[in-house]
């Protein structure tokens, strides 16, 4: 009988002690639990952490032109502004050579990161067309941003040149072939092509004569050592206006906004003639599009401002915003129109 007592005892303990080991184990997972929602809560509310905003480091545009000319001049103003808009330092970066191929190829073989960017120009869609060793499509490699100004090329003789208008260069040029000529900056230029252009479409024999830059003809274009040239406006304004050139017509179709007082080639006297230089912001290709973005925003708010507006049209330049798709448009339409253009003219630059 004690036996049995005991035994039924130790049953009692036996079970107690399961019992109070359950107990105890549903504690500690209620307590892992609590400990675990916890965390998951702790871990919810924690922000984060940012992703850095661009621009986070300085910009480079790179200009395929040397210091101290309109392009230059433009893309540092352009750059300290979108500096102001960013919180960023942009930083002119120039790499001349090639009338520009060495810049635009630079900018191709750069990261897609929005921290290099090519200050372009129309050589950026006429090279590849005339450059047998150019390397890139303007249509396809590179990622537009947006187009920044428009300005005309301006037909300019020396200030003690016989001709007063077009039709007095145009007839005399006629009735003595080949004893005219035309300075150019260099063969494929906007300078260079504007002479071609007139050159096709008055039938005139002309004498093309390449320089070095606009700067190497200037003087040799003052003395009268050269017939005329074709620089652009915002190069031979200052001239014009000191009385050390005479304008015969602006290249655009339309008179500029920066010179309304001298006339389109067209209205002085030769039809069909229209040729302008644009300058626009491109990066490499595949640029994300919150980088396009935050840059085409700050571009069009820099060609909005009234200080920037203001410096463009004393230079000679008319501002001329878009988005990115309309630049991208307007570049293939250029690349189309000047492929034929330059297959008639029969243009080719080494």
């Amino acid at each position: 009988m004690d036996d049995i007592k005991q035994e039924s005892k130790r049953e009692n303990v036996k079970r107690e002690s399961v019992k109070w080991e359950e107990t105890a184990r549903q504690k500690r997972r209620g307590r892992w639990s609590m400990a675990i929602a916890m965390l998951a809560a702790a871990v919810a509310t924690t922000p984060a952490p940012a992703l850095a905003r661009y621009p986070d480091k300085p910009v480079h545009i790179i200009v395929g032109f040397t210091p101290g000319g309109s392009t230059d001049a433009v893309a540092r103003l352009m750059a300290a502004k979108l500096g102001e808009r960013l919180g960023q330092s942009f930083i002119v970066e120039n790499k001349p050579g090639a009338n520009g191929n060495i810049a635009t190829e630079y900018t191709q073989r750069s990261p897609a990161d929005g921290y290099t960017l090519y200050y372009t120009s129309i050589g950026f869609v006429t090279n590849p067309l005339m450059y047998k060793t150019a390397r890139y499509d303007p249509a396809h490699d590179f990622t537009a941003i947006g187009q920044i100004m428009s300005a005309p090329n301006v037909l300019v003789v020396p200030a003690n040149s016989p001709y007063q208008n077009m039709k007095q260069l145009i007839a005399d040029g006629k009735a003595r072939p080949g004893a005219l000529n035309f300075a150019s900056s260099g063969t494929g230029t906007s300078v260079h092509l504007s002479g071609e252009l007139f050159a096709a479409l008055s039938g005139l024999d002309v004498v093309h004569i390449p320089y070095k830059g606009s700067g190497s003809f200037m003087s040799d274009l003052i003395a009268g050592r050269m017939t005329m040239a074709f620089p652009n406006l915002p190069t031979a304004l200052p001239l014009i206006k000191g009385g050390q050139l005479r304008a015969l017509g602006v290249t655009t179709r339309t008179r500029s906004g920066a010179a309304p007082d001298i006339p389109s080639i067209e209205e002085a006297g030769l039809p069909g003639y229209d040729m302008s230089t644009w300058y626009g912001l491109v990066g490499p290709k595949d640029l994300p599009a919150d980088v396009v973005a935050t840059l085409s925003d700050a571009l069009l708010k820099t060609l909005d401002d009234p200080d920037f507006k203001d410096k463009l049209l004393l230079s000679g330049a008319d501002p001329k915003g878009s988005t990115p798709a309309q630049f991208q448009q307007f570049i293939n339409q250029q690349t189309t129109a000047w492929k034929g253009v330059l297959a008639k003219m029969k243009v080719e630059a080494n």
